[in-house]
């Protein structure tokens, strides 16, 4: 099979959509979460979307078979949440090596039918790393400013853990992703290279950091260009923006980063800014009308969707992308 890195420089490739908003259509409940196996399990159970690969297998098949119909190149595992660290809230620490193993096996078994279907259209398993829900950069208390709930070593370890269970689960990209804190994506890098070594692997490596509001920086204070320069001393296949914003709020960072990185440029956007009840109401034609600008612009290798975005979005956003050249790739200085 063609290699990722040779594909980009030929075509736009497309990632998939949100699998926590299609996952939500099926109006789940907590003994749904449960399943028989976990039905006594002391803690609620209900809205931990990564235990429905174990519990719903079928739903979560489904959800990226509809990705891939609508174009999606690359799948990301159904994993966000899958670290010790992040499982702690379920008291299902226990369990994360499974269920990142669970989640990165489905979405090969989906990857692979589809790739079987048309050998010119390989489709590639993106393993999802998200951002826990602690930081190492900053006080979760205003009152203790030197105060950190996670240290750099437990980040690492708890990366570390996920990222072996995603490649024994077969994922071909390690995605680290809605970065909101560098030195949190730091310890997954880190963990990324430990694992690398110790199998004696390569594996393309994709960064998407997160702008969290107007002021066009991270939560953790970063600028596009700072985020950049605090992770291009790493080998990675690229960097990009996903999350908190809407496609047409990205465009200014993506052109930072277009015009000063060597690696291919990412961007997997949300369906607009969520309304008053956190839903999110931007049409696949307005996303994909907005897209249109990074690619006219050249900015873009790999785009895709974020919260809100549906295979009707993916399906859209291919449709536009597909009449478009990659952006040039620079070569180092």
């Amino acid at each position: 099979m063609e290699k990722i890195e040779d594909i980009l420089k030929k075509r736009i490739l497309v990632l998939d959509g949100a699998m926590g908003t299609m996952l939500q259509r099926y109006k789940f409940k907590e003994e749904d979460f449960r399943g028989e196996r976990f039905k006594d399990w002391p803690s609620d159970l209900q809205g931990n979307n990564d235990l429905l690969s174990i519990t719903q297998p079928t739903a979560v098949k489904e959800v990226h078979r509809k990705f891939l119909e609508a174009g999606a190149d690359i799948l990301e595992t159904n994993t966000f949440s899958g670290t010790t660290i992040a499982m702690a809230d379920y008291g299902m620490e226990e369990l994360v090596y499974e269920l990142n193993f669970e989640s990165a096996k489905i979405a090969r078994e989906v990857a692979d039918e589809f790739t079987k279907k048309n050998l010119n259209k390989p489709r590639f398993v993106a393993g999802s790393i998200g951002p826990t829900n602690k930081t190492a950069s900053m006080s979760p208390d205003v009152n203790d400013p030197g105060f950190r709930a996670v240290s750099f070593d437990e980040l690492r370890i708890a990366y570390k853990q996920q990222v072996e269970a995603l490649l024994d689960g077969g994922v071909d990209i390690l995605l680290v992703e809605t970065i909101f804190d560098t030195l949190n994506a730091k310890a997954a890098l880190f963990a990324i290279e430990e694992v690398k070594e110790e199998r004696n692997i390569e594996v393309p490596v994709m960064v998407s950091g997160t702008i969290t509001d107007a002021s066009g920086r991270t939560l953790s204070g970063q600028t596009a260009e700072a985020f950049l320069i605090s992770i291009s001393h790493i080998p990675i296949l690229s960097v990009g923006f996903n999350c908190a914003l809407g496609a047409k709020q990205l465009v200014p960072y993506l052109e930072v980063v277009s015009a000063k990185s060597e690696f291919a440029v990412s961007a997997h956007p949300n369906a607009g800014l969520p309304n008053a009840f956190g839903e999110y109401d931007e049409t696949p034609e307005q996303m994909a009308a907005q897209i249109r600008e990074y690619v006219e612009k050249g900015l873009v290798n790999i785009v895709g969707g974020c919260c809100g975005t549906t295979p009707e979005h993916i399906k859209a956003i291919a449709e536009v992308v597909k009449d478009y050249k990659p952006r040039k790739l620079l070569t180092p200085a």
